[in-house]
Parts: structure tokens; sequence; C-alpha cells
């Protein structure tokens, strides 16, 4: 009996095939496998939000996916959100807003925030406040993070 198992799944927009070990997390096998290292390892307890991905248009800790749970999936990383090397519009804002700090949490907090505005696009700031409320910043630096996802959400400047 083999301990890996092959997984079909959609990364950013591409379709990818992997021979994972049935222990092996949807995160590491992103960053290790895939070599897309936005995503970051913190607690390994769903606790902090830095491993955040997208799986459709959810937002989940991918320390707590295991990689063959994912397959057939659709998944979006941090890597995935701008089009054609550009930031997305929740991107930019993050560094218009100057909400990057340390950018370690970062990545999360984004994905996290774009599946909010996804399910929310017009949040009020107490919305965003419970959107983010699973992704932990050790900078401090919520009220950026918070004007950032509403000036996204605001839209492009007329």
């Amino acid at each position: 009996m083999s301990d890996t198992s092959p997984v079909q799944v959609t990364v950013n927009g591409a379709a990818r095939s992997l021979d994972v070990s049935t222990t092996e997390t949807l995160l590491d096998a992103l960053r290790w496998d895939l070599d897309l290292t936005g995503s970051k390892e913190c607690c390994a307890e769903g606790e902090c939000g830095a491993c955040t991905v997208l799986v459709g248009d959810r937002a989940v800790n991918a320390c707590l996916v295991l990689a063959v749970e994912a397959d057939g999936l659709d998944i979006t990383t941090i890597e995935g959100l701008g089009a054609g090397g550009d930031l997305s519009p929740l991107q930019d804002a993050f560094l218009q807003t100057g909400a990057i700090q340390c950018g370690f949490c970062i990545p999360g907090m984004v994905m996290a925030a774009q599946a909010l505005l996804n399910e929310n696009p017009s949040p009020t700031p107490a919305d965003v406040r419970e959107g983010l409320a699973g992704n932990l910043c050790r900078c401090a630096g919520y009220q950026r993070i918070v004007d950032a996802v509403l000036l996204a959400a605001e839209g492009p400047a007329a």
C-alpha cells in the first residue's frame, strides 16, 4: 500500500498534477511541490491565518487541509490574484494604505480580505474586522489593513 496519492488541482488557473503524501498538508504541497511560497507557515494549527488561500471563493487555512482533500478543487494563492504581473486592486490598496509592514501575515490577510469582498463587495468597517478575525498581525497594523480593504471595495477612482 502506497503512502502517496495522485491529486489533480487547478491552482491559480492552471491545472496541476501532484503525487502527494497522504499526510501532506495543502500548504506544504503549495509551498514545496509547486514553489508557491506566498502562503506562510506559522502556527500550523489554523489560528493565525498566515496560510490562508481560496478554495473556490472560500478562505481556508491551508495548514489544516490535507493535499489529498484538495483533489479536483480550484485553489487561488496570493500569487494568483493579480493578472499579467499586475497587482490586483486589493493588493494595490494594501500598498496605497501602507498596510504591508513586515509582510509575513499579509498574503493571508489579502486572501481572507478577497474572500470577504467576493461575498460582500461593499463591507462596513465592522464587516471587514469580522471577516479578518481569523488572521493575526504581530505588527498590529490592523487599522491600515481595514482601510486597505475598504479602499479596494470602493473600486477604481473615477
